[in-house]
């Protein structure tokens, strides 16, 4: 029996491969609002708060459209601290006249979804108070999606002017494509530890940690049995999730173990794959 994982585990950053750097930079910065942490040759390292890394982007040349019908990101989600701040985030975005793919209401958070240059979906939302977040008969949250009320939303940015994204900023969850939900259930829930919050028939599966209402989506909808995109293909290159000390790391992986999942450790740090190809860094806070 797998041991749940520690309450205040967490997703740490999420690293992409993109085509152009300048102009993925150039994207988060000016239409997101990250602020540059560090910047190499090749890559860009992305902060809300000047010290925290939340997004990395790389740039490889020979990059590759992902290709439809694979596994890999669905969408990263940038949690920020407030609802005044998602409506100054959406505003700001109107104002630009930036392309939105949605506006939703999922009862206990208010999103907005975008996808940056390359495709990446984006979304940026922010959270009911936990004590309005509703529960069905069997223990799961009540998940829906319904229209967002933009109008309601826009009248909470008052007269503050965007200033890029507040340093409470954070990644709040990932959403992931992959190949069979049973088997990601298994890496997931039995090798990760995380607890099942949503189930949506055998399409889509949600988990989190400390009853969060979810830290990671993984859903079929690339299709069952959906391959993995080419290395060189824009897209996830890992995300990591932030554990609290190296106790819980190494039960982790000894779980991981347990389902026959090997971990690639370094210091304080350990690399793992789940079974659609989706990797994972595994990290001491």
């Amino acid at each position: 029996m797998s041991k749940v994982i520690h309450p205040d585990a967490a997703i740490g950053h999420v690293h992409l491969i993109v085509s152009n750097l300048e102009r993925s930079t150039q994207f988060y910065r000016e239409m997101i609002g990250f602020q540059i942490l560090a910047a190499e040759e090749n890559t860009v390292t992305l902060t809300a708060d000047g010290v925290t890394p939340l997004l990395v982007l790389e740039e490889r040349k020979d990059a590759v459209r992902k290709p439809r019908g694979t596994t890999g990101l669905y969408h990263f989600a940038i949690l920020v601290p407030d609802r005044a701040s998602l409506a100054r985030s959406l505003l700001h975005l109107l104002q630009k006249g930036y392309p939105l793919h949605g506006a939703s209401d999922h009862q206990f958070s208010e999103a907005v979804y975008l996808a940056d240059p390359d495709g990446n979906g984006i979304e940026i939302y922010a959270d009911r108070p936990k004590e309005e977040w509703e529960k069905t008969e069997n223990g799961e949250y009540k998940g829906v999606t319904e229209p967002l009320d933009v109008n309601g939303l826009l009248a909470e940015a008052g007269d503050i002017p965007w200033a890029g994204l507040p340093n409470e900023t954070r990644i709040g969850h990932i959403h992931l494509h992959v190949a069979d939900i049973q088997e990601a259930e298994r890496f997931y829930n039995h090798g990760l530890g995380f607890e099942a919050t949503i189930r949506m028939e055998n399409h889509a599966l949600f988990v989190s940690a400390g009853g969060y209402h979810h830290h990671i989506g993984l859903n079929t909808w690339a299709g069952v049995g959906a391959p993995q995109p080419p290395e060189n293909a824009v897209g996830l290159r890992l995300f990591s999730i932030v554990l609290p000390n190296e106790d819980e790391l190494k039960k982790v992986v000894e779980q991981l173990k347990n389902i026959g999942v090997t971990a690639e450790f370094a210091e304080k740090t350990a690399l793992v794959k789940d079974s659609s190809g989706n990797q994972i860094q595994l990290k001491v806070k």
